[in-house]
């Protein structure tokens, strides 16, 4: 006997329509998408956090006692310090070849800078002005008899200037300014001298207008000559150094 002849009965108008009910009660009572639970969206991947110690209410209000929520929060607090001064480490100092120096040498030349370089140098200009600072409050009079030793300056009230970008280019312009005022009052005095020089040259009578430019013109020559030593010495001496 033929098995699919069997299973015949089982696929019948009655069964399936059995199963179609099923199938609808099995749907209605565990689908999905009707709950809530269904209809809430997919969360989008969040960055990862550090868990921390939740505090207790009340715990700033009350007195901690010995063993209480005090120590609690203290310990908590000492750890959360302990987790961000580890994550947050400066990398050691990094052990490099002469070669690998090189390297990175010709490579800061071109432009290139790797995150660890980068690091370095910000810990030696951050060392660097710290000491500074340091070497600032030592000098603040003579040693043996300085100023903040003695009391006679607070070091917190001692104003501290640091300088942006900003700032240099201000003071580079205003010292700018400075310089063409002070070029300008000069131009205007000699012209003012020369102007004078002449006007007394004129007011000079015929004879002595001869005789000062006589004399100027043998100055002139005079200054001119030593002008001219003195360039010579100059070639011989860089001929000299040249030379050995």
């Amino acid at each position: 006997m033929n098995p699919l002849s069997r299973l015949k009965p089982l696929f019948s108008s009655s069964s399936s329509s059995s199963l179609k009910t099923l199938n609808h009660q099995f749907l209605q009572r565990c689908s999905v998408s009707g709950t809530a639970k269904g209809k809430a969206k997919l969360k989008t991947a969040a960055p990862l956090k550090r868990s921390t110690i939740p505090k207790k209410k009340g715990a700033g209000t009350e007195k901690a006692g010995p063993g209480s929520g005090g120590t609690r929060g203290e310990a908590s607090k000492r750890l959360n310090d302990m987790v961000d001064r580890c994550l947050n480490a400066p990398t050691p100092i990094r052990k490099l070849s002469a070669k690998e120096r090189e390297r990175e040498a010709e490579r800061e030349k071109l432009g290139l800078m790797s995150k660890d370089r980068q690091r370095e140098l910000e810990e030696i200009k951050a060392r660097a002005k710290k000491d500074n600072k340091e070497q600032m409050r030592e000098i603040m009079g003579t040693p043996g008899l300085d100023l903040i030793s003695l009391g006679l300056v607070d070091a917190e009230k001692i104003p501290k200037y640091e300088l942006t970008v900003e700032d240099g280019r201000r003071l580079a312009k205003e010292y700018s300014r400075v310089l063409m005022r002070k070029h300008r009052a000069r131009q205007a005095a000699e012209s003012t001298i020369l102007k004078l020089k002449k006007a007394a040259i004129e007011a000079l009578p015929d004879h002595l207008k001869v005789t000062l430019k006589m004399l100027m013109r043998r100055l002139k020559g005079i200054w001119e000559s030593r002008s001219l030593d003195d360039l010579r010495l100059r070639l011989i001496v860089s001929k000299r150094h040249t030379g050995s």
